[in-house]
């Protein structure tokens, strides 16, 4: 069964836990909020627009609906599946979930495989490939009412499956599988000063900036290994 995941947390810093996590399988979509003892500041809100009320009386993840069916599924047979595949595998083993299938990371197979986009986010995707032409469709077939912008993880699992989709004009599903853990050989910057640039350009003009970018913390592991390639000449 190929179940596709989108995670919400209570902050961007590392130790941020898990307050909401929408699943899409087969014909089935399930959302849920957790309170996991931990509070959400507005910069979190302004993301996801989860708010403190709204989990105050909700339960912790490891006692959830949403946690029964993943322990239910966790299965070798089974392939979860997200865009940005390790972040949610990682949030799910801090709440006490260590999860055994196949993985599937969207983010790093269209990096290697449609790599002329301009960046890889999901929103920006979402209006690069015209995804959400289809998301009318896909709110029937799963009996979604609400706009999907106001649940930040049902927004981004169901934009994940139709990102999926697309890919499988490019690749199967086995090839996916294999990708998800291929470093990927980046052709241009995501970010900074010289954003869009050529990679191997940069080394040639300005080789102190790229090795100033290999000392930041938390460094994309496809860029720096991009970095170190284009460095080693």
């Amino acid at each position: 069964m190929l179940m596709f995941i989108d995670i919400q947390t209570s902050g961007l810093e590392a130790d941020a836990v898990i307050c909401s996590v929408a699943l899409l399988h087969e014909d089935n979509i399930q959302y849920e909020l957790f309170n996991e003892g931990k509070k959400i500041p507005p910069l979190a809100s302004s993301i996801h627009h989860i708010t403190n009320e709204m989990i105050q009386n909700k339960k912790p993840f490891s006692k959830s609906t949403m946690y029964a069916f993943l322990q239910e599924n966790n299965k070798l047979t089974n392939t979860l599946i997200a865009h940005n595949v390790k972040f949610d595998v990682q949030k799910l083993a801090s709440a006490g979930f260590a999860w055994q299938g196949d993985v599937i990371d969207t983010l790093r197979v269209i990096k290697h495989l449609i790599q002329e986009c301009e960046l890889f986010s999901l929103e920006f995707l979402r209006y690069e490939l015209k995804l959400y032409q289809q998301e009318e469709v896909m709110k029937k077939k799963y009996g979604i009412k609400d706009a999907l912008c106001v649940n930040k993880a049902l927004h981004d699992v169901v934009t994940t499956k139709l990102l999926f989709e697309y890919l499988l004009d490019y690749a199967s599903v086995d090839e996916m599988k294999a990708l998800s853990f291929e470093k990927v050989l980046l052709e241009k910057l995501p970010f900074g000063k010289y954003m869009g640039k050529y990679i191997e350009e940069i080394v040639l003009n300005d080789r102190t900036y790229v090795t100033w970018m290999l000392g930041l913390e938390d460094l994309d592991e496809d860029l720096q290994y991009s970095l170190e390639y284009y460095l080693r000449g």
